[in-house]
């Protein structure tokens, strides 16, 4: 149901509500052709940390980067989205989330 969700558009709530949550900002680049926009995400706990395992690629090649906040929020603000979140319940870390067009929340 639409009512119990929160909808979030301020950076320093989405900051703190992936703080809350280990998790860090990503994009992941969905085309192959440059100039496409990237697709963004919020990564928790290891899966966070297993990009910088991994050997560089080349760009546009489909793969996760972690990013700073500036630069997420850059993106985040330029395709109009916000994070849809459930609300916060006591004692309960849920890190279900999606991003959508402001438009459209």
């Amino acid at each position: 149901m639409a009512s119990e969700q929160q909808i979030l558009t301020d950076h320093e709530a989405i900051r703190n509500w992936a703080a809350a949550r280990m998790g860090v900002p990503a994009v992941v680049d969905s085309s192959a052709a440059s100039g496409v926009q990237p697709l963004l995400m919020i990564v928790f706990d290891q899966i966070a940390y297993q990009d910088q395992d991994r050997a560089e690629r080349p760009q546009n090649a489909g793969g996760r980067e972690l990013v700073e906040w500036d630069e997420w929020f850059d993106l985040f603000d330029q395709a109009q989205l916000a994070l849809v979140v459930p609300p916060e319940r006591p004692g309960v870390r849920d890190s279900t989330h999606q991003l959508v067009r402001r438009d459209e929340a």
